[in-house]
């Protein structure tokens, strides 16, 4: 099975604190050669050290390269610990009490427990432990005491390992359906619930009506099933072109006077915001004049206040008209109609703010609060 990217990421991270790993234990193996420095041939046994020495130096930037950590890297690192190993008795004497390599050879266990987990580190312990034994003339009780160690280092150590790349792998899995939900909820609001609502409608006057508006009915509800399923199947894109770009929320509310009976009032300055998140509060604004279009009356007057509060920008819309029944919001959200809870609400909370809501008799004003430090696209 090739590893995922993130599997590879932690995978690296392993590998770099094994490079540390494999210094650390080869300069305890070295000191403690010159130590004890008790061989029967000394060439051979400074031989196996500088052996070790050059390995080690090779083998950080070799295992550094994902591409090189196969079968046939890893065995050769497993097998030359195992000649080390079996070098010991040649130049110590059958009768040695301490292998050369010591503790250097836990370098070729644990990058098969790093790499092929739980299962690869358990294979390579049996092998190194087998090999220490069987080379000795004699086995003590803290030689099966230290088999038992690498038998225990190698499996937990690969066990460790392959669960945190199963854990990375779910993380960025996590991550993707995060940003697929997101995606969908900006589709549904560019989309807006404009065109859904009107399929809907078509397809219940249909109904209605019988005959000929029967049939149309039934085709604008294929229609309207057909674009839900198309919101909900979008993958996620990113959208990082303009997240650097600045923009004056002022100057783009204000050409929403364009529209009849509207009234903005702006501050004295420039409210410069990220291009996108004065985008969302454009369309924002944009969502709630259209409610008021649809709801009061398309000549009925509503007010647009901007406000630069320093640490935050509010923006306030407010119309005269009859209010918002109580519990009219939420049963739309229930029945799938996604104006507020998507093109008004769902953008704001994006944009890390709050979107408080007054309705009554009097008209109904929605307050919106964007904290500087938060806004993002």
């Amino acid at each position: 099975m090739t590893p995922t990217r993130a599997a590879l990421a932690v995978e690296d991270r392993m590998f770099r604190a094994l490079a540390v790993l494999r210094v650390v234990v080869l300069a305890y193996a070295v000191v403690i050669n010159a130590y004890r420095n008790n061989y029967d041939r000394p060439v051979l046994g400074w031989t196996c050290v500088a052996v070790m020495v050059v390995a080690t130096i090779v083998s950080i930037p070799v295992y550094a390269a994902p591409e090189r950590r196969g079968p046939v890297l890893l065995g050769v690192d497993l097998a030359l610990a195992v000649a080390l190993l079996l070098a010991t008795p040649v130049a110590k004497g059958p009768w040695f009490h301490a292998t050369i390599p010591s503790y250097w050879i836990v370098g070729a266990l644990l990058a098969w427990g790093i790499r092929w987990g739980w299962r690869g580190g358990t294979v390579a312990a049996v092998v190194l432990g087998a090999v220490d034994l069987l080379s000795r003339s004699q086995v003590a009780q803290k030689d099966w005491g230290n088999v038992f160690l690498l038998l225990l280092g190698g499996s937990m150590v690969g066990f460790v390992c392959e669960s945190l790349k199963a854990m990375a792998a779910e993380r960025d899995e996590a991550q993707r359906e995060a940003a697929a939900a997101a995606e969908r909820a900006r589709l549904a609001r560019v989309v807006h619930d404009g065109v859904l609502q009107v399929l809907a409608l078509v397809q219940r006057r249909g109904g209605e009506l019988g005959g000929e508006a029967a049939e149309l009915g039934r085709l604008a509800g294929q229609q309207e099933q057909a674009l839900r399923t198309l919101i909900r199947s979008q993958d996620a894109v990113a959208a990082t072109g303009r997240a650097s770009e600045r923009a004056d929320l002022a100057a783009a509310l204000g050409r929403l006077g364009t529209r009849p009976a509207t009234e903005v009032a702006l501050p004295a300055g420039a409210v410069e915001l990220p291009s996108p998140v004065v985008d969302e509060l454009v369309a924002v604004v944009r969502a709630c004049l259209d409610n008021v279009d649809r709801h009061v009356g398309e000549g009925a007057p509503a007010w647009v206040l901007v406000e630069d509060l320093g640490d935050r920008v509010e923006v306030s819309v407010r119309d005269d008209g009859p209010g918002i029944p109580a519990g009219r919001l939420e049963a739309a959200s229930r029945e799938g109609r996604m104006g507020v809870a998507e093109s008004i609400r769902g953008r704001v909370r994006d944009l890390g703010g709050t979107a408080e809501l007054e309705s009554g008799g009097y008209g109904t004003e929605w307050t919106f609060s964007i904290p500087r430090g938060q806004a993002a696209p």
